[in-house]
């Protein structure tokens, strides 16, 4: 078999464990070639991350195309909601819910900026929320906040990743395809009027 084809094979494999199981992308890759007899590197090439997002949309098309778009729009409200309520700390939405590929099983992940990241811990003790934190530092700090979905009728994860204020710049480097990998509210709307806009 041809190294494009076991990469497709792969990354079919990958988008399920992704999708069904709620992996993420690196343990997906290495359970998919495990489960395949694949050693990364060196049998097949690891999948890019367009290749693995291709056989994401594939895989929701094919077997979630009832449910996933609903589960997405009520994960993209919520996260909005968030980045309206973080908006002092210049919310970026990434991951699943941004790139359209979330269902229900999916965090929200939110990139904040911050000149002072402890701000961000102080903001949400003031808030009431009860998070976890996680990071040995400031520069790599994540508060994880669990979020009632009334529209999913599920509790939802959410992590805020906290960044110096200067790694604002870099946040909208696009992918291979010229796509951000992550976008400000404003954007988010966007999305959302569109949706509504092709109903």
């Amino acid at each position: 078999m041809q190294d494009d084809d076991l990469q497709q094979e792969l990354a079919a494999v990958a988008a399920r464990l992704i999708v069904d199981d709620a992996q993420d992308w690196a343990s997906a890759r290495r359970k998919a070639a495990a489960q395949l007899g694949l050693r990364l590197g060196r049998d097949v090439p690891a999948p890019s991350d367009e290749q693995l997002e291709d056989a994401v949309r594939e895989h929701l098309a094919i077997f979630h195309a009832d449910t996933q778009p609903g589960e997405l729009r009520a994960l993209r409200e919520l996260a909005l909601a968030w980045m309206e309520r973080l908006a002092p700390f210049r919310p970026h939405l990434g991951g699943a819910v941004w790139r359209g590929t979330a269902t229900a099983q999916s965090n929200i992940l939110l990139d904040l900026y911050a000149d002072d990241p402890k701000a961000v811990e102080i903001f949400f003790i003031d808030e009431h929320l009860d998070f976890d934190s996680q990071g040995e530092d400031a520069e790599h700090l994540v508060l994880s906040v669990s979020v009632r979905s009334r529209a999913l009728g599920e509790w939802v994860t959410l992590h805020c990743s906290v960044h110096d204020f200067d790694a604002l710049r870099g946040a909208l480097q696009p992918d291979a395809r010229g796509r951000s990998w992550r976008g400000p509210a404003e954007a988010l709307r966007q999305l959302l009027q569109a949706e509504d806009n092709a109903r």
